[in-house]
């Protein structure tokens, strides 16, 4: 079974999370009309659900459910 290791898991979660900044941010400006308001939620946004995303993507890797096996019968 192949495992992802933490420094894989580490740089999806900074490159989803930047993705989702910019998406957050760009939403509350959208609203608010208010830029550094807008700054100031997606940094806040981005530092809560980088650790949580994290440490959601290492409990899913010790899960087994829906992995196959390695092996030639198998189409990735």
């Amino acid at each position: 079974m192949a495992f992802e290791t933490r420094r894989r898991s580490v740089l999806k979660s900074l490159s989803w999370r930047f993705l989702a900044a910019l998406i957050t941010s760009t939403v509350v400006y959208i609203l608010t009309g208010k830029g550094d308001f807008a700054a100031k939620v997606g940094l806040v946004d981005t530092a809560v659900k980088l650790f949580i995303y994290f440490f959601h993507e290492r409990a899913w890797d010790r899960i087994n459910y829906g992995r196959l096996p390695p092996g030639p019968d198998y189409e990735v």
